[in-house]
């Protein structure tokens, strides 16, 4: 039959894709992988993250956030502000620099890259003599102090990148100044640090890796003061009033040294080992801050005692007689103080600490200096994450109760409010409470705040109390042992250790209306939880379930299950546990769901799936799905080696097949290939040519995990006939069979006494056998059937049971319809076929239109092994727009991505990130934020560039004043003089300069 297209409806359709559908990456939540430097801008407040990826990420306030990208594939090694302005300069670890505004655009700011420079020597000259060791950023704004490892300093005019040879200082220069007797004097190695004297900008101190220090004049270009330090130099600061320097060096000292105009003797130097006279680390930064009253806060990192505390991280802070060294958990990056004040030069408020995988910050100022709890840069993967569940429109009263719960968790936390506070979020506030539930390695489950920018954690839940483990409760990380030097205390979150990874969370599922919740683990083990304001101490006993059924001839090979504790536990406030199931063999749970209505969990693995009732604490269901000849199934995750052989043994047998079949079909091709052409020219002109597919080979029954189940469904639906809907059950395998049975619950009034019962009522088997990875009731509509009390919340209307239902069975390759209750396939939509990919995750989501208020479609939201999204519409099941997102490559990625309700997804870019996307034109949430110049830039200090550079600057602005005046009164005259207008002709074939000076004279008089 010839099929035709309707021109019209096809725009109309496509205009209407356009309002419901709209692909953006929007913001990335987490801790940035593999940072590797940090920056601060007091009078921005903004703080910035390079990382080893080429990425540069600025946070301020809550919700104010930025992100940039170097071209380059090399990490940035450091970032700095300019003073008092609102560009940035990193450097990267190819030796070239990148410099970075914050530009306005439409009332918000967006991160550019403006420039980009590298120096360049003399010719001839090596590498060495142009490679960035130490950058100074001059408090005037207006000039960077570049030191290379050749020990040169050389003097670059910003933001225009203008090398300013005539101020470079030489190596040459410096050591020629040098005292003779200063014993390093023929070598003094790279430039280590370089710093600003607070007092006189005019005043630079260089310090040389071998352990030199230079006081060198900017303005007199000539050295006047010589430091002689002989250890081997790690960094310098100098002290406020200008008074002192103190220098860090690799042996674990400091020196304090006194500064004038005379050259410093040795011998007059205070020099002091914080950890004993046993070799020590390298000191690898100092600070000192002062203080309105009271003693000088000292901060330092590193220099713990080599053989005893060698692998510690640590940040010494020393306040009077208050002495803490800070052990963090991973390497430190760099640190700062934030100080107070209007002119921030105030008591120190916070200390900020960079290290490898979390963001840090002490409170400076209450008693005991407790962290502060971080609103963004959180370490999601403080403990590996292993899975995630999305809950959109949380109820407010849920809401409150778990944020209650986690407020009661948060107490050590320091109650100052968060120190860093640039820019202005300008978003608006989240239309809904959504929350974003993270399993861990640990045992634990994180309830975050996904509902803006931010992800905020609201509450942790620990699984392992239930189960006996290695660790002991009564261990305290927190606090050292009394009169133990050094005096350490641990701070952070970062524990990737996990005391046994049959703990580790593989499924979660939470009704948000009832506040129920559901998780399943490593080891077969599913807990019923119940939100509960008060601490309670109960036991919890395990309901064991047999999915073998009794079939001899299989013994599970993997790990064992986790022992349940006996006695009676302590549970806080928040989820706790009141049912266990324990599935035998013990292997990881793959599929889990909820109905809080009918107090029902259903749950699969690879043997099999059940369904238990947690108001009885009842088995109702247990099926095995276990295929004779899959004895892998038996052998756990940790046994893998036969499976490697089995897979590839079964690969070779599918090449083999492929070429006897190919040699078969060769016999007497031609002959039939040209009677395929003619049938196919004459086709051509009747019909339309359906898309090209390609020949997809049925999965043979005897593939590996056949029977693992990979989804599982809760339906009010037309199973035995359509004028009666019940209860039922589905659940999809590997294998690509659909087992759907009835339930019967009891009334109301009888259902904690009566049994529930379950009965067999369909068995589908997919030709293709591809694995089932989602299935859904669709009612008489065509919607997808609400969620379990949501329609006795007022929230969805009530499905419609007049019409026929439909069934959706989404597998790997294609999107099948049938119909209820007969399971008549109605129609297709084919995946693999069309392009090759692979459905990977499928969700169902909403759709609302941009432009009108009341529309909206439901879909099903698909991402595939190519990292594609597609949106494929219901009930018709047409692909209506795909979308690439995540990198093919990404398997993790990909196995990661969860979608929301509403069009959103997440998928971790990174052990530590998630990347947040958004499928809907109407539902967005993205940075919305405006930073500005500081008001105070007026008062930053003079210039230092007078001469040819001063004027190139002041000629050049006045250039720029003068071709704006001009065009503006040109504007203006063209607009308004007619005169003007018609010797513009005229002009164009004389001399155009003289025309716009003689016109610009003209409407000036």
């Amino acid at each position: 039959m010839k099929r035709f297209r309707r021109h019209g409806q096809e725009s109309q359709r496509e205009r209407l894709k356009q309002e419901l559908f709209q692909f953006n990456k929007t913001v990335e939540h987490g801790f940035p992988h593999q940072p590797s430097a940090l920056g601060y801008s007091p009078s921005l407040q903004l703080l910035a993250i390079g990382t080893r990826s080429g990425a540069i990420k600025l946070y301020g306030a809550p919700g104010v956030e930025f992100m940039g990208l170097h071209d380059e594939n090399a990490a940035v090694t450091q970032v700095h502000f300019l003073p008092q302005q609102v560009e940035l300069v990193t450097l990267l670890d190819d030796n070239s620099l990148h410099m970075w505004t914050l530009k306005a655009h439409t009332g918000l700011s967006e991160l550019l890259e403006i420039g980009r420079f590298t120096l360049t020597g003399p010719p001839g000259a090596p590498p060495s003599v142009t490679r960035v060791t130490a950058v100074l950023a001059h408090s005037s704004g207006e000039l960077l102090l570049l030191g290379t490892e050749g020990g040169h300093v050389f003097i670059v005019e910003v933001p225009g990148f203008r090398e300013l040879e005539e101020r470079n200082i030489s190596l040459d220069q410096v050591a020629s100044s040098v005292p003779d007797n200063y014993t390093c004097r023929r070598n003094l190695e790279h430039v280590e640090a370089l710093q600003e004297n607070p007092v006189n900008p005019s005043q630079v101190v260089i310090g040389y890796g071998r352990g030199l220090m230079v006081v060198w004049d900017l303005k007199k270009q000539r050295a006047i003061q010589h430091i002689p330090g002989t250890q081997q130099l790690e960094s310098v600061w100098w002290t406020e009033d200008g008074g002192y320097l103190l220098s860090s060096h690799n042996d674990g000292s400091y020196c304090r040294w006194t500064m004038g105009s005379k050259d410093v003797d040795e011998e007059d130097v205070k020099s002091d080992i914080p950890y004993g006279h046993f070799p020590c680390k390298a000191i690898s930064k100092i600070v000192q801050l002062s203080t309105e009253e009271g003693p000088p806060f000292l901060l330092f990192s590193g220099g713990m005692p080599r053989a005893s505390y060698g692998d510690r991280h640590c940040i010494t802070v020393i306040h009077g007689k208050t002495h803490v060294a800070l052990d963090f958990t991973s390497r430190i990056i760099d640190f700062f103080a934030i100080r107070g004040g209007p002119q921030h030069t105030g008591d120190p408020s916070a200390l900020v600490v960079l290290v490898e995988e979390e963001l840090v910050v002490i409170d400076l100022q209450t008693e005991g200096w407790p962290v502060i709890q971080t609103p963004y840069l959180v370490p999601l993967h403080s403990s590996a994450i292993t899975c995630s569940h999305h809950v959109s429109a949380i109820p407010l009263k849920l809401w409150e109760r778990v944020l209650a719960a986690g407020n009661m968790q948060s107490t050590h936390y320091s109650k100052k409010p968060w120190p860093i506070t640039g820019g202005q979020n300008l978003g608006p506030d989240p239309p809904q409470r959504d929350l974003l539930l993270t399993g861990h390695e640990d045992g634990t489950v994180r309830f975050w705040d996904a509902s803006g920018v931010c992800l905020y954690p609201s509450y942790k839940l620990s699984t392992a109390g239930v189960f006996h483990t290695d660790a002991d409760p009564n261990d305290n990380m927190n606090q050292g042992t009394e009169g133990e030097w050094p005096p350490f205390r641990k701070v952070g979150c970062f524990d990737p250790y996990s005391d046994d990874p049959r703990l580790g969370v593989q499924k979660i599922h939470l009704c948000k209306y009832s506040g129920y919740l559901t998780v399943a683990g490593t080891a077969g083990q599913i807990l019923v939880l119940e939100l509960n304001d008060e601490a309670a101490e109960q036991t919890v006993e395990a309901k064991v379930v047999d999915l073998l059924q009794g079939q001899e001839g299989f013994r599970w090979k993997g790990h064992t299950q986790l022992d349940v504790r006996e006695e009676p536990v302590l549970f806080p406030p928040g989820f706790q546990p009141f049912a266990l199931v324990q599935c035998q063999p013990p292997a990881v749970v793959t599929a889990l769901t909820l109905h809080s209505e009918w107090k029902l969990v259903a749950f699969g693995t690879s043997h099999g799936f059940g369904l238990y009732d947690y108001q009885q604490k009842n088995n109702v269901l247990i099926k095995c799905t276990l295929n004779p000849s899959d004895q892998l199934a038996m052998e756990g995750p940790l046994s893998r080696v036969k499976s490697i052989k089995k897979s590839l043994r079964q690969s070779f047998r599918r090449i083999r097949r492929s070429r006897v079949s190919l040699r078969k079909h060769h016999v007497n091709n031609a002959a039939k290939l040209q009677d395929a052409n003619a049938r196919l020219e004459a086709e051509l002109a009747e019909m339309e040519i359906a898309p090209v597919q390609r020949k997809i080979e049925a999965r043979s029954s005897d593939d590996s995990f056949t029977g693992l189940v990979r989804t599982i469904y809760f339906a009010d639906t037309f199973l035995a006939d359509s004028s009666h809907n019940t209860p039922s059950l589905w659940a999809g395998t590997n294998g690509g069979c659909v087992f759907a049975y009835m339930l019967r619950l009891p009334a109301a009034e009888r259902r904690a006494d009566e049994p529930v019962t379950a009965q067999p009522a369909k068995e589908i088997q997919l030709m293709h056998r591809a694995p089932v990875v989602g299935i859904l009731v669709l009612d008489g509509h065509g919607a997808p059937l609400p969620e379990p009390l949501e329609v006795a919340h007022d929230l969805a209307r009530s499905p419609d049971m007049q019409g026929s239902h439909h069934l959706v069975v989404i597998s790997e390759e294609q999107f099948k319809v049938f119909g209820l209750p007969k399971v008549s396939a109605k129609t297709k939509l084919k995946l693999t076929a069309m392009d090759g990919s692979r459905v990977r995750r499928v969700g169902v989501a909403w759709f609302g239109s941009s432009r009108s208020e009341d529309y909206g479609e439901s879909g099903l939201v698909v991402l595939t092994n190519q990292g594609d999204v597609h949106v494929v519409s219901l009930p018709t099941v047409k692909m209506q727009v795909h979308y690439p997102c995540v990198r093919r490559e990404d398997v993790s990625g990909i196995a990661s991505c969860v979608f929301t309700k509403h069009g959103q997804g997440f998928y971790l870019i990174s052990p530590s990130e998630f990347e947040r996307f958004s499928l809907s034109a109407r539902c967005l949430v993205e940075p919305r934020c405006l930073v500005e110049a500081p008001t105070d830039s007026s008062t930053q200090r003079g210039s230092l560039l007078d001469g040819a550079s001063s004027a190139h600057r002041i000629t050049k602005q006045e250039s720029e004043d003068a071709e704006s005046a001009a065009r503006r009164v040109m504007e203006h005259a063209l607009l308004n003089d007619e005169q003007v207008l018609q010797e513009i002709q005229k002009s164009l074939e004389g001399d155009h300069t003289s025309f716009l000076e003689n016109n610009v004279k003209n409407a000036v008089a």
